[in-house]
């Protein structure tokens, strides 16, 4: 997705995953699109990866720039309560993507219960 979805000027939730209340906090854009990342190259490094090499990289990144903090951290468990959110990987049981698609209706419906 980070190599092939994503375009410049795409908007993206910061999403919380590693803290007491997972949620969305914050909103961010794609300001490069993907391209190989470049530490799972290094041996050294905490993210190395043997089995990824410049000329054939298994992992990608894309820049992002900071937008605005949300209005108040919407939380995972608050998003599982509404119906229209129901079919977005987040919500469903079992995914543990650090990145997945939200469609325009979901956006949209997040942005409003933003407060």
């Amino acid at each position: 997705m980070m190599r092939d979805a994503m375009k410049i000027g795409d908007q993206v939730f910061f999403y919380l995953s590693n803290c007491k209340t997972l949620g969305i906090v914050g909103l961010m854009e794609v300001v490069r699109e993907g391209y190989p990342d470049h530490t799972a190259f290094d041996p050294q490094g905490k993210y190395f990866d043997p089995k990824s090499n410049p000329e054939a990289p298994r992992w990608y990144m894309v820049d992002v720039k900071y937008l605005r903090h949300t209005r108040r951290v919407i939380s995972l468990a608050e998003l599982k309560n509404y119906e229209v959110l129901e079919n977005m990987p987040l919500v469903r049981k079992g995914n543990r993507l650090s990145i997945m698609p939200v469609n325009q209706e979901e956006w949209d419906y997040i942005l409003r219960i933003e407060g």
